[in-house]
């Protein structure tokens, strides 16, 4: 597939074509007497776009780049597009306000990946996401290089707060961090495991369940993940 050039990102498609490809998906899903305002979507798409090449060039993937070594947005990977889709929903509802807009497109990510990740969630400048069905990640205070695979939850629990998340934390398939969790740096979470209101101390591997997880200390931690 023919790449374009976008400042220091290459992508599948051109950004004026890819506002449109995303407003018409809108219009197809949600087909209501609302009128997506293509000036807005194409000047957020962009914006969007340059939040996408800065994620991506730090990512340790080579999905993420071409073969030139430059960073690449794939339109048709999933985790590509489910990343963009997020930025954009949260850049729509950033820079234009329009609320209609920025649902659509957040239930568009929704449907299209199974990936729940509100408008309004600050997610970090840097972070991946590896064939993320099932996974919700709602209102926490989080920190860039934060890998999240499928299945997994960051969320509260009623009237007990949310996460705090440190760096370079990895969550594998079907894990979650819920409440007033504080999570500190190099933290996994491994498969299948859940804290609930609990405190993790920087490099830590997390195991089990609450309230019977374990913490395993990380020795020579490598990022394998980003660069």
């Amino acid at each position: 597939m023919p790449g374009r050039s976008i400042g220091f990102l290459t992508s599948t498609i051109e950004n004026n074509r890819l506002a449109e490809y995303v407003g018409r998906q809108v219009q197809a899903f949600y087909p209501d007497n609302y009128t997506v305002n293509m000036a807005d979507l194409a000047h957020c798409t962009n914006t969007a776009l340059d939040r996408v090449r800065y994620c991506f060039e730090h990512i340790n993937d080579k999905y993420y780049f071409d073969k030139d070594g430059k960073v690449i947005f794939n339109h048709l990977n999933g985790d590509h597009y489910a990343t963009f889709l997020y930025f954009l929903s949260n850049t729509v509802w950033l820079d234009s306000n329009d609320e209609v807009l920025a649902s659509k497109i957040f239930l568009l990510n929704k449907a299209l990946h199974g990936i729940d990740v509100f408008y309004e969630v600050s997610m970090p400048d840097i972070f991946t996401l590896i064939h993320p069905l099932g996974t919700v990640l709602g209102r926490a205070s989080y920190s860039d290089f934060m890998v999240v695979y499928q299945g997994c939850t960051i969320g509260s629990v009623v009237g007990r707060g949310f996460p705090t998340i440190g760096k370079n934390l990895t969550m594998y398939s079907n894990s979650s961090l819920l409440g007033n969790c504080i999570v500190g740096d190099n933290v996994i979470v491994g498969a299948g495991s859940y804290v609930i209101n609990s405190e993790i101390s920087n490099n830590k591997i997390v195991v089990g369940q609450h309230p019977n997880f374990r913490e395993i200390e990380i020795e020579n931690h490598e990022d394998i993940f980003f660069k």
